[in-house]
């Protein structure tokens, strides 16, 4: 893989491959932005480039011995930590320090990559701040993010931060019909991946369900109440699905909010969904928040249209 396989975000692309051309990479960087976007792919083709001993291209060469060591997984001068449960504890982060004291192997840096780091706990945080204030010279760390407001003043004020969009959705489009292999036309299909590509995955394996879902919602102004309400069998038997399920239905909503008379109406629909959503974060009544929601979008869609 390169940087050019990477689908969105092409400034920091740009910025990452002048960082090594001009050989100005510094002891610790800040990959912060939303999840699913591809920070960890940024931050993974960064290491490589780093650690591949041809400088001279736009990508790592994958012939020297330590490129044929990363694509292994064997690279003995790359380190990635991962939360252990919710969080990356100071044991974890101890360890990992213990081997900034040791100089590379196969490169002239050694590369520490600390994925969600924003789960950091403060003594993991405080563990980790005095390598990154007395860092030795071949060590580079890579700290991603969802969010930087977890992670401690002091970290932030010595890391190169760069933040990463979410994708635009033509990236998204992109991304799935080249990525995924799966040609993608609907806007409200793309509009649910919310600039993510984890999304889009999650999204791109539920195909089949969020059909009957756009199915049922089409239908709205056509059936009777109680056939609508009799929907609610399918987000009963979906119910790991289903806060996907109702974001889909508030942007089926939305969109065709933009191409009707009775505006009003599927402005309300939207409210009485994203209230459902609201009321299933903190309730466990599912069948009396899933019916009433339903509910109130026939009334709100179809008794409007009957007054209109």
């Amino acid at each position: 893989m390169s940087f050019n396989e990477i689908i969105g975000n092409n400034e920091n692309k740009q910025f990452l491959i002048s960082t090594i051309k001009n050989e100005k990479v510094v002891h610790s960087y800040l990959f912060f932005g939303t999840d699913g976007i591809g920070k960890k792919m940024f931050a993974t083709q960064f290491a490589k480039m780093i650690l591949c001993n041809d400088k001279l291209q736009e990508k790592p060469c994958n012939k020297c011995k330590a490129c044929m060591e990363f694509n292994s997984g064997n690279n003995p001068d790359f380190f990635l930590v991962e939360p252990e449960g919710n969080s990356i504890k100071i044991n974890q982060v101890r360890q990992l320090m213990k081997t900034t004291l040791e100089k590379p192997i196969e490169s002239s840096k050694k590369v520490y990559i600390i994925n969600n780091a924003d789960t950091m706990t403060k003594e993991a945080q405080n563990g980790i701040l005095k390598t990154l204030e007395e860092p030795q010279e071949y060590v580079v760390i890579i700290l991603i993010a969802s969010s930087e407001n977890n992670i401690l003043t002091t970290i932030k004020s010595r890391c190169t931060k760069l933040y990463f969009n979410n994708l635009s959705n033509d990236e998204i489009k992109q991304y799935i019909n080249k990525k995924l292999n799966i040609n993608v036309y609907d806007d409200e299909i793309v509009k649910l991946c919310n600039g993510s590509i984890a999304k889009a995955e999650e999204v791109m394996q539920k195909q089949d369900l969020l059909e009957k879902v756009k199915h049922f919602i089409a239908n709205i102004e056509k059936i009777s109440k109680l056939n609508f309400i009799r929907q609610s069998q399918l987000l009963n038997d979906n119910k790991e699905d289903v806060l996907l399920i109702l974001e889909y239905i508030y942007i089926i909503l939305f969109y065709r909010a933009k191409r009707v008379t009775n505006i009003n109406g599927y402005i309300n629909a939207m409210k009485v969904v994203q209230e459902a959503i609201n009321k299933l974060a903190i309730s466990n009544n599912f069948d009396m928040t899933i019916d009433y929601m339903l509910i109130k979008i026939w009334e709100e869609i179809n008794e409007k249209n009957n007054r209109g």
